[in-house]
């Protein structure tokens, strides 16, 4: 079984979660033979580790780690792979791959840059 954890920052805001929600729906729609999970680094739940023992529990073998971080600073440098170490050491028959934060990959740039210039004219 495979999964997409979708990891995003976290806040106390409820209404701050419907846009990660949001995609983790699309995913779900796009391939229903992945499970899709969204974590959260702080303030709110579940936790990183927390979906990775739920899919663990679920017998998911193959978990790909999507952070929604634009932005490349402390979180992504240091939390994520920091995170990403203690789900290798407490499931090691997963294998984990962690993706590039949404902000460093060029397909989300370049969209970002044509709806800005779209929401120009």
């Amino acid at each position: 079984m495979k999964s997409i954890i979708l990891f995003a920052h976290g806040s106390r805001d409820p209404l701050w979660h419907e846009p990660i929600k949001a995609i983790a729906k699309a995913i779900q729609e796009q391939s229903t033979d992945v499970i899709v999970r969204c974590a959260y680094l702080e303030m709110t739940a579940p936790t990183l580790l927390e979906c990775a023992n739920e899919l663990a529990s679920l017998g998911v073998q193959d978990i790909r780690l999507f952070p929604l971080f634009l932005g490349v600073g402390r979180h992504a440098r240091e939390d994520l792979p920091e995170q990403a170490e203690q789900l290798r050491q407490q499931h090691p028959h997963i294998q984990l791959t962690v993706m590039p934060s949404a902000g460093e990959m060029p397909q989300v740039v370049n969209h970002l840059a044509q709806m800005a210039l779209q929401g120009s004219k």
